[in-house]
């Protein structure tokens, strides 16, 4: 008979720092949280087909801040269902939410701003009569047109009735009862009015205001991004986790097509304040911030989102179609005569007035 040989114990041990919190235990990659382990299962939300992040998004332990001008798209996205599914998330996973009264209060104050803005077609929509000859007025075809065209005025009539209940009284706006519970959710990551930190959080704004220190707008007289920086950092500090930043805000950092970059000094900050191992992810999607939090997201709701930024970066240039139109309307308001060397005759074109204009 052989001998059974000694076992040698195991000295796969490693020991931990208790106060270390990069030693904690984290998902595997590609691992769902326990906490998201029951989205794994749904495969439908509403009419909405749901997947999980891609296979090479690695989970990242993180806390989330969602900057105003992010909160401000769901009045933008244009499918109801969509901009809806993104909030019932944010709402779910309120606790990984960085809060401040600041966001509330920017939220609230351009809320009414960014509905009319985005209802504004809507509002000059006009249905322009409808001109035929006598001999084709009593036909079917006008008779059904000229029905439709009534059932339209009434729509767009209870439409406006709509949009005038939801500016006057927030609680008539999904959006808003929706936010306003994230934002009243109490929680040691919101900085709201009853936080007695906030006056410490403000003194270190306005002491980094003063020094011209980012984030800070052009011209800006205001300390709100001090404010939010602050606090994301003291959140970072307290819970030992990592931050995602989802913003369009370019005093963040420097944001393109592909990609956004947080600003060097704020990078620089970050490491020295909180821990060089600490990761701090700047994006302008709340796709990926989800994505990285392995929180369902669709496609769908990845290309609405996408939509939206092309739709909201569209004012910062003219593209050449844009141009064209442009220079095609200037062309219908000026003739220029025959002769363009010289430039001395140029007729303003006036539907009141035929008169010549001469320099």
């Amino acid at each position: 008979m052989h001998k059974k040989k000694n076992q040698r114990p195991s000295t796969n041990l490693v020991a931990q720092n208790p106060a270390d919190t990069s030693q904690t235990k984290k998902p595997k990659p590609n691992q769902v949280p326990p906490t998201l382990q029951k989205e794994k299962d749904k495969t439908k939300t509403g009419n909405i087909k749901l997947s999980m992040a891609k296979k090479n998004t690695e989970y990242l332990n993180a806390l989330v801040f969602i900057d105003t001008n992010i909160l401000l798209d769901f009045y933008r996205i244009r499918k109801s269902n969509i901009s809806m599914k993104y909030l019932e998330e944010i709402e779910k996973h309120k606790e990984l939410i960085i809060i401040t009264s600041q966001v509330e209060m920017e939220f609230k104050k351009n809320r009414q701003s960014a509905i009319l803005e985005s209802i504004g077609e809507v509002k000059k929509f006009n249905i322009p009569g409808l001109n035929v000859p006598t001999i084709l007025s009593d036909t079917k075809v006008v008779e059904l047109i000229n029905n439709s065209k009534k059932d339209i005025i009434t729509q767009q009539k209870k439409l406006k009735e709509k949009i005038d209940k939801i500016l006057k009284n927030p609680l008539q706006d999904p959006v808003y009862k929706c936010l306003d519970k994230v934002f009243k959710h109490k929680s040691n990551i919101n900085l709201d009015r009853d936080s007695k930190i906030r006056f410490t959080i403000r003194n270190l704004a306005k002491k980094r205001f003063v020094l011209g220190y980012p984030p800070r707008k052009s011209g800006d007289n205001s300390i709100g991004d001090a404010i939010n920086w602050e606090w994301i950092v003291k959140c970072a500090q307290m819970t030992g986790k990592n931050i995602i930043l989802v913003t369009r805000d370019t005093d963040f950092g420097a944001i393109d097509e592909t990609d956004s970059y947080l600003n060097d000094w704020l990078k620089q900050e970050f490491k020295q304040r909180v821990g060089a191992r600490r990761k701090f992810v700047l994006t302008d999607k709340l796709s990926k911030a989800f994505q990285l939090l392995q929180i369902p997201v669709s496609k769908e709701m990845i290309e609405e989102e996408q939509k939206v930024s092309n739709y909201v970066n569209k004012g910062n240039a003219l593209n050449f179609v844009e141009y064209q139109d442009i220079i095609t309307k200037i062309k219908k308001m000026l003739e220029v005569e025959n002769n363009f060397s010289n430039f001395q005759k140029i007729k303003l074109y006036n539907p009141n007035n035929n008169d010549e204009v001469k320099e």
